[in-house]
């Protein structure tokens, strides 16, 4: 019942299609049962999966700005932000180009799995982000990955001259931020 609730909450917020959900509950299911070998996500935050995961990586969306056209999305891991972002774009706009970067070889074979799953418009690397050719892309993103200043100063040989960058932070984002600044 309270997995329900959290997917009306989703719903309600993005306003996506029922087919769209469908994707991000084949998405859940492929997680939960990869996490037991993986460590994908803490254990303590699968009853809030929605919430906590789908619906945090989901409102970057409504930032996105016009035209664009590619997304890198590094430390991807479980796949926060880049793959909720993939299923949202495949039903909103599908020629999002996602590129989702992930150094550790059994994480990245899950996020290919689910792009190949779900016919996702997303390429899977597996490497470490500095090791890979300049993308130029027109977004960032790295969710839990890093301090603030590290990630903005991996992102920058990935840029364009219109690039944006998203890097959720937590409670400790003042610090980060004045550390970025220096």
């Amino acid at each position: 019942m309270v997995r329900e609730t959290q997917i009306d909450t989703f719903s309600r917020f993005t306003q996506v299609s029922r087919e769209t959900i469908i994707s991000l509950k084949i998405y859940e299911n492929k997680l939960i049962n990869s996490n037991k070998k993986l460590n994908l996500i803490g254990k303590s935050t699968i009853d809030n999966i929605w919430i906590r995961h789908f619906l945090d990586s989901a409102q970057l969306w409504f930032s996105l700005p016009k035209g664009v056209k590619s997304w890198l999305d590094f430390g991807s891991g479980a796949g926060f932000p880049g793959l909720v972002i993939s299923i949202i774009a495949k039903e909103l706009k599908p020629d999002l180009r996602v590129i989702l970067v992930e150094k550790n070889r059994k994480k990245g074979y899950f996020l290919a799995e689910v792009v190949k799953k779900l016919s996702l418009n997303a390429t899977v690397f597996c490497s470490r982000i500095e090791e890979l050719e300049p993308q130029k892309v027109d977004v960032i993103s790295a969710r839990a990955v890093g301090r603030l200043k590290s990630l903005i100063e991996v992102a920058y040989m990935h840029r364009n001259d219109r690039t944006i960058g998203f890097f959720p932070k937590g409670k400790k984002y003042k610090g980060e931020l004045e550390e970025s600044l220096q």
